[in-house]
């Protein structure tokens, strides 16, 4: 009914991790969960970030907490999580987001920029997830897993073969744990982002013939913002929607399809 906190708030009395939540995508989700009534814990390795992001996120009037975290070390991992629990008690949903970006002609890519991209991409994802699921099943009510993958799984990225056998390495991963962790009551899906106006993504966006030919392909025409994968990450997040596991969102605007 109209008024009702539930409806208004369907993520009161939860709490949501957002790896890589001080920026960009996730800065936009972090944001909408709190909005949705989430309190919201942001891991990140840049503490300015986290603290710059943290009192945007208690402008709505959530409890939000920043822990410098950076998710390809497996014991920062574990302190982030068990400093979040000291804080919150408990976590609901984890949106396994953190990710860097890099470019190299595939016959010069060195195994150092390999792994370099790979090692927060995908490890990280990993390190994350399995924290989560730790979580999950010690307390035993069931939870949310979400990672932030990248259309590049399903596109062609020339140049970006780290980065997009990582993010194709995400959705494997999240199926995996869909029919895994169903019996748990842990729902596990995945966002796959278009093009979006990012941090990461500022020198493609600085090229106005890359950006014409990238919004030409999109039938929405316009490059995504962040706050366009929010309703997905409040979406994911919702307990009411125990149903929904093991999908991969596809939010482009269309790029994908056309």
């Amino acid at each position: 009914m109209v008024g009702d906190a539930t409806t208004a708030k369907p993520l009161a009395g939860r709490t949501v991790v957002v790896t890589g939540g001080n920026g960009g995508i996730g800065l936009g989700m972090a944001k909408a969960v709190a909005d949705a009534g989430a309190d919201v814990a942001v891991w990140g390795r840049n503490e300015a970030k986290n603290d710059a992001a943290v009192e945007q996120l208690a402008a709505t009037g959530r409890r939000a907490l920043a822990v410098v975290c950076d998710v390809s070390d497996e014991q920062q991992v574990a302190d982030a999580m068990s400093m979040t629990l000291a804080e919150f008690g408990r976590v609901d949903s984890l949106f396994a987001n953190a990710g860097i970006g890099g470019f190299a002609p595939f016959d010069q890519m060195t195994l150092e920029e390999w792994r370099r991209v790979t090692a927060v991409n995908l490890d990280g994802a990993f390190l994350t997830l399995r924290e989560a699921t730790r979580h999950f099943l010690d307390r035993g009510e069931g939870g949310s897993l979400v990672a932030v993958s990248s259309v590049s799984a399903i596109d062609g990225a020339p140049g970006m073969q780290h980065y997009a056998s990582a993010k194709a390495g995400l959705v494997a991963m999240i199926r995996g744990l869909a029919v895994e962790l169903a019996r748990h009551r842990v729902r596990c899906n995945a966002i796959l982002p278009g093009w979006t106006h990012t941090d990461m993504l500022d020198p493609m966006s600085a090229n106005p013939k890359f950006v014409e030919n990238t919004t030409r392909r999109t039938p929405v025409r316009r490059w995504g913002r962040p706050e366009d994968m929010g309703p997905a990450a409040v979406y994911l997040a919702d307990p009411a929607h125990l149903f929904h596991t093991g999908d991969c969102l596809v939010i482009d605007g269309g790029y994908s399809i056309f």
